[in-house]
């Protein structure tokens, strides 16, 4: 493994996905191969997009599957078929890249972990190391190994331990795994899990959740409030995707969609970022190297606007 440059990183699997941007076009049949795509659960909104409007251009059916990205790399390794695999983590991909059920992963976006609180609660980023050690407080956070979100938060909980000791056990003892996990409570369907948790039957305080997902709960829950973490405790999440090792000459098409400006771009709308360094396994050509180039000032310039929608109704810090 080495660390590349973002232009690199966003095309690590160009050799193993034929690039053919510009030359997208729809094989002359009159049933289109279906595409099957396994997502993590954060990305269920923004990929279901970008699978319409691929459907729409290219003709080709996306048969979506959003879950927890630990539990959907168990059900990959067990031996279900999907063409295309975007994880909000890097390990679970590589995971399948190192077995040798995939091509290797591209870090094709990212997210970061807020804090979303109950209306009344008054949280900033200065106090919110104290608000979540408040025994009085219910924090929810989802499952580690089983969701990637929840081993975010053991992340931050470690963090916490260095600024002060103790602090790791306290919050871990504490988290309420209330979403990812086998053994999490059920939510009513066409129901958003933060705005459930946090104001209708009121199991948790706060949440620890990706960016995204807080935004999507401020649209239907706007007395919410979403703080930003303190730079001690802020996380970035990087998000992978991999192209399965069986996946058809159409699923291969899909991915280079998402990994495209026009997916990216999308991606974007929903509030998640430009991907960051990372290692993974690579396999590099110059025509890989100037795609990845073209997408990265994409991101640049979407990235802007997209900061000043979003980050009004959140609280940041001021220093």
């Amino acid at each position: 493994m080495r660390k590349c440059l973002l232009a690199v990183s966003l095309v690590t699997c160009v050799s193993y996905i034929t690039p053919t941007f510009g030359a997208f076009a729809a094989s002359p049949q009159s049933e289109p191969p279906t595409v099957t795509l396994y997502g993590a659960g954060s990305l269920r909104g923004a990929l279901s997009e970008v699978a319409n409007v691929f459907t729409t251009e290219y003709g080709n059916p996306v048969k979506t599957e959003f879950g927890p990205s630990g539990t959907l790399w168990g059900r990959l390794e067990n031996g279900e078929e999907a063409d295309v695999f975007a994880s909000a983590d890097i390990g679970n991909p590589l995971k399948l890249y190192q077995e040798g059920l995939s091509g290797p992963v591209v870090n094709f976006t990212s997210n970061r972990m807020t804090l979303v609180v109950k209306p009344g609660l008054s949280v900033t980023p200065d106090n919110l190391l104290s608000v979540l050690l408040d025994p009085n407080i219910k924090l929810g956070t989802s499952t580690p190994i089983s969701d990637p979100s929840g081993d975010y938060a053991q992340e931050i909980f470690r963090k916490a331990d260095e600024l002060r000791p103790g602090s790791f056990e306290t919050l871990d003892t504490k988290a309420l795994r209330l979403v990812g996990g086998p053994s999490s409570p059920p939510v009513p369907d066409g129901k958003n899990n933060l705005v459930y948790f946090l104001e209708e039957t009121k199991q948790a305080d706060v949440f620890l959740a990706y960016y995204t997902s807080a935004l999507s709960a401020l649209e239907i829950a706007p007395d919410l409030q979403v703080v930003e973490l303190p730079n001690n405790l802020a996380l970035k999440a990087d998000y992978g995707l991999t192209v399965l090792k069986d996946a058809s000459p159409d699923g291969k098409k899909f991915a280079e969609y998402i990994l495209s400006p026009f997916g990216q771009k999308i991606l974007m709308k929903y509030g998640f970022s430009s991907p960051s360094l990372v290692s993974v396994p690579e396999s590099q050509n110059w025509g890989g190297m100037v795609l990845g180039v073209g997408i990265a000032l994409v991101l640049k310039k979407t990235s802007a606007s997209s900061k000043k929608r979003k980050l009004s109704k959140v609280t940041t810090c001021c220093h």
